[in-house]
């Protein structure tokens, strides 16, 4: 049986978009890729993730990338919608669009949500065509399944590049685009103005509403 290992990468920064990726293996490749050291993207070094990310590429029977933008996270949250929500919407699309001339496949996706079981309910909503698929939910599932720990290396490598291209632009005072990084803090703090209509941001994120409200402080002299 084939299998779609899907995993995310970038959910939590407040600086760049989130992606989603999938790769549908067959059962001797998901044997090469343990042999090889495919592991979950957080384990590996950053040169071993992208030579890693180039056999994956090659080998794979298919892989597919969704990448979702801070405005695009923004304009759903106005509308109510959740991040676990855009990430069901996003691995649905891998799977439509991957599970076309294909037999049997398990899907298996790295969950998002604490409720398992709510979380893929929705999924499948969301899903063309469930009559070939078996959909199977976890958490930890970048550890445990190789086909998502591919999925979570094409996903990082991805995710990597995107803030590249933002470095090229703003430079590496951007940081890693998360909470935790003071760069990032930095940056966001001193480019509200000057960036903020730039759609790099996530503006429902509190770390923005934070960083305005201080900004905002300033401005009045408090």
């Amino acid at each position: 049986m084939l299998k779609l290992g899907i995993d995310d990468a970038g959910r939590g920064p407040v600086i760049g978009p989130m992606v989603l990726a999938g790769c549908l293996i067959n059962e001797e490749v998901e044997k090469e890729f343990k042999k090889i050291g495919v592991k979950d993207s957080k384990q590996l070094t950053d040169k071993r993730r992208e030579f890693l990310a180039e056999i994956i590429r090659e080998k794979a029977e298919t892989f597919e990338i969704v990448v979702v933008h801070p405005e695009e996270i923004d304009g759903k949250n106005k509308e109510g919608i959740n991040l676990n929500a855009v990430e069901a919407f996003a691995c649905a699309q891998i799977i439509n669009k991957i599970n076309k001339g294909f037999g049997k496949i398990k899907v298996i996706l790295d969950c998002p949500s604490t409720n398992l079981e709510k979380w893929k309910d929705f999924l499948k909503t969301k899903i063309n065509n469930l009559s070939n698929l078996e959909v199977v939910c976890e958490h930890k599932a970048d550890v445990n399944h190789i086909s998502v720990s591919a999925a979570s290396i094409l996903a990082k490598s991805t995710r990597e590049k995107e803030m590249s291209k933002l470095k090229e632009k703003y430079g590496n005072e951007i940081g890693s685009g998360y909470s935790s990084d003071p760069l990032t803090i930095r940056f966001l703090e001193n480019n509200i103005r000057k960036h903020g209509h730039d759609g790099i941001f996530r503006k429902s994120w509190a770390t923005w509403k934070e960083a305005v409200g201080k900004h905002e402080q300033k401005k009045l002299g408090i």
